[in-house]
């Protein structure tokens, strides 16, 4: 793939570069991360993408990788075949991390293999050592000195220094409790990592020994006592003695572990590859980067793109940076991007840039997932202003000179990004100019986004089945930039509604439009209300979906309320029925009795009344009648149901304990002792101790916990 150091300028790509670099452990790493650039090798391309996507995942759910600082070992590891060459001992301990952090990995990337299937495969070809760690173990001890039994030499030597140290402690302090009153009140000191008497300097001749020397003021004179010094002289021997035996040791091992060194430059290589994978993934998390969809065809699909250093300042100033969609494809190849200047226009460029040569170098770029991006071999620039005082070049010497490279090398397969495209000259020369360029690029079938602002240019692309216009929204009122690209529409440049808000005297900027060609200045209106009618009509339809929204809401709440005084019209018709048939039976008593009091005939009131009593109590012991009769018939049914449904539940029942038993043994048989597994509704890990009937014992480290094995799972 071809791109060029301009280009990678004009996308600001060194600056990702350094972003992501100052997630990396290792200079080496970050070194490799700032030559970082367009993969040739898809597939490599592809698998990285995986990797660092997965790295990812494991940073966003918490399950984090055991990875931390590891050493480079490349100028050692090249002398372990030099004869007769030993690795320092600190070395050794570098190798041994190194390898029980590829150990480690290893371990972590087999443990979650389903979630990890690209650093699966990228893993496969790692074998641990352990004889590595065994063979450094038999060496050193965890302090990363010598251990004694190293060697049986080494042993007798350590054994007969300790004899010699403590013999010379007991001789040294015979004579300075022999020679106390000779001596000062600090009564000994240290000199040359030798214990001295602090003899007071008038009584230096009564203590025989070797002079070390006196104090700053002279009054002390420090003497190594004369019974230590055989000893001492004996300890410093074994001292050169033991230091020949390690370097014998050293020799030896160094030869075993060269046998290794295969091994250990694979180890260094992965724990690179890892350090580079987690610088990406970090940088990612912290620019929201996805893994878009990668596709096979040109294209390039941006939804919600943001430009990640923007996205990044922004963040940094708690300010927001508005997100960016458009499409690329073999339907609409070129994007003309016009309007005011200030309005986003370059940055959209940038970002469009900035992200395919992300996607094409293996990082994870912050779109919506459901962005698609494919694989340009080229990637053609011309953003800002290049002029070259060095080469004697103007702008627009320099912009020809680019326009005659990339119609040298652009084809179907080119990606090309032109900001301001046409402008250094005279504006209709220059348009006229840049229109060819355009109509050549389309020719040949290429891709681009270029911004502008000559109307013969858009007018152009309106013209074109696989161009379209763009534009970058504008607040007609307050003539604010919006910084949300809007494609299918051509945009103003408010060149007089700029220069009148910018409080450029009236009468000056109606000259200026009767020396332009009215046809211009109504095509700059038209465009400007239809710009602002869209802007209008998207803030419209932003509204109807809110109140459409609202209006479902509200509709719920009615549906509850009429089905709420539905339910009360019906309790109080009810109520009514029995109201009004209480007041006809009352009607009736109170007419008898004024004719019981007005009647002679009282019997045949007396009896009629009785009459009434039997006729409503017969109505409603034939109401309680049909109510039991209808109490029976439900209860009859209620009871077949329960019956059917009891049968049913029972089978049921039979079916799910078969199950849970079926369940509950294939959980035993894919558990064993030694697994990590958790507690559901708990974030705690144990280790299983031992597994009883259907009985796990876990272990915590601190204690121990009995649990059923269906409240456990495996992780």
């Amino acid at each position: 793939m071809q791109i060029s150091k301009q280009t990678l300028k004009d996308l600001e790509f060194n600056a990702v570069q350094e972003e992501i670099a100052a997630f990396a452990y290792t200079e080496k790493v970050e070194d490799f991360i700032r030559t970082l650039h367009p993969y040739e090798d898809q597939t490599a391309l592809i698998q990285d993408l995986k990797t660092t996507n997965e790295y990812l995942t494991s940073i966003e759910s918490g399950n984090q990788f055991p990875f931390s600082e590891y050493f480079i070992l490349d100028e050692y590891l090249t002398r372990l075949e030099i004869e007769n060459y030993y690795l320092p001992a600190e070395e050794f301990f570098k190798i041994k991390s190194n390898t029980l952090q590829v150990k480690e990995v290893l371990k972590h990337i087999t443990a979650f293999e389903e979630y990890y299937p690209a650093l699966t495969e990228k893993a496969s070809s790692i074998k641990y050592e352990k004889e590595i760690i065994k063979l450094i173990d038999n060496v050193f001890n965890k302090f990363g000195e010598v251990k004694d039994d190293a060697s049986p030499e080494l042993k007798i030597i350590r054994d007969r220094l300790r004899h010699l140290n403590s013999r010379i402690t007991e001789l040294f302090n015979k004579s300075m409790a022999y020679h106390s009153d000779y001596l000062d009140d600090i009564r000994e000191s240290v000199i040359g990592n030798r214990r001295v008497l602090a003899v007071k300097s008038f009584q230096r001749k009564r203590v025989k020994g070797q002079f070390l020397g006196t104090s700053k003021t002279g009054s002390i004179t420090f003497i190594e006592p004369e019974s230590v010094q055989g000893p001492r002289r004996e300890f410093e021997e074994l001292k050169e003695e033991e230091k020949h035996v390690i370097i014998r040791i050293l020799l030896d091992l160094t030869a075993k572990i060269a046998i290794f060194k295969p091994n250990l430059e694979e180890y260094q290589t992965f724990l690179e590859y890892i350090d580079f994978t987690q610088a990406k993934a970090k940088y990612a998390h912290a620019i929201n980067g996805v893994l878009p969809q990668i596709t096979g065809d040109l294209k390039i699909k941006l939804v919600d793109a943001y430009h990640p250093l923007l996205y990044l300042n922004n963040l940094r100033n708690q300010q927001k940076t508005i997100p960016q969609s458009l499409t690329l494809d073999k339907d609409c190849r070129i994007i003309i991007i016009s309007g005011p200047n200030a309005g986003g226009k370059s940055i959209t460029l940038k970002t469009i840039g900035l992200l395919q040569l992300m996607v094409q170098s293996g990082v994870l770029v912050p779109v919506h997932e459901s962005s698609e991006f494919g694989f340009f071999t080229q990637i053609f620039t011309d953003i800002g202003d290049n002029q070259s005082i060095e080469n004697h070049l103007s702008t627009y010497s320099y912009r020809l000179k680019q326009m005659s490279y990339f119609l040298r090398q652009a084809d179907e397969h080119s990606l090309l990004l032109v900001d301001e495209f046409g402008t250094g000259s005279d504006p209709e020369l220059g348009g006229a100019l840049a229109e060819v360029f355009f109509e050549e690029f389309y020719e040949r079938n290429s891709f681009g986004v270029f911004t502008t602002h000559y109307t013969n240019i858009k007018l152009s692309a309106e013209s074109l089945p696989q161009a379209i216009n763009a534009c970058m929204l504008f607040d007609k009122k307050s003539l604010e930039p919006l910084y949300r690209l809007e494609i299918g529409q051509a945009g103003s440049s408010f060149t007089f509604e700029v220069a009148e808000k910018n409080k450029i005297p009236f009468r000056l900027i109606n000259r200026a439009k009767k020396k332009v060609e009215s046809d211009k200045v109504n095509l700059d209106k038209t465009i400007l209300k239809l710009q602002q009618e869209k802007f209008e009509i998207q803030k419209t339809k932003d509204q109807v979906e809110e109140l459409k929204e609202t209006n479902l809401i509200n509709n719920e709440e009615l549906e509850l309320t009429k089905e709420k005084i539905q339910q009360k019209l019906y309790d109080f018709q009810q109520l009514y029925d029995r109201e009004q048939k209480t007041m006809m039976l009352g009607k009736r008593i109170v007419d008898m009795s004024d004719a019981y009091l007005k009647s002679k005939n009282k019997k045949q009131l007396i009896a009629n009344f009785l009459k009434m009593v039997e006729m409503e109590n017969a109505k409603k012991t034939k109401e309680v009648q049909q109510y039991k009769k209808i109490e029976k018939i439900i209860e009859k049914e209620v009871q077949r149901e329960l019956k059917q449904n009891a049968t049913e539940i029972s089978k049921q029942k039979d079916v799910l304990e078969q199950k849970e038993k079926a369940e509950t043994k294939k959980k035993i048989e894919a558990l064993k002792v030694g697994d990590r597994v958790k507690i559901h509704g708990s974030s705690s890990v144990g280790t299983i101790d031992k597994i009883k009937k259907e009985t796990v014992f876990v272990n915590y480290g601190l204690f121990t916990t009995q649990i059923n094995v269906n409240e456990v799972y495996k992780i």
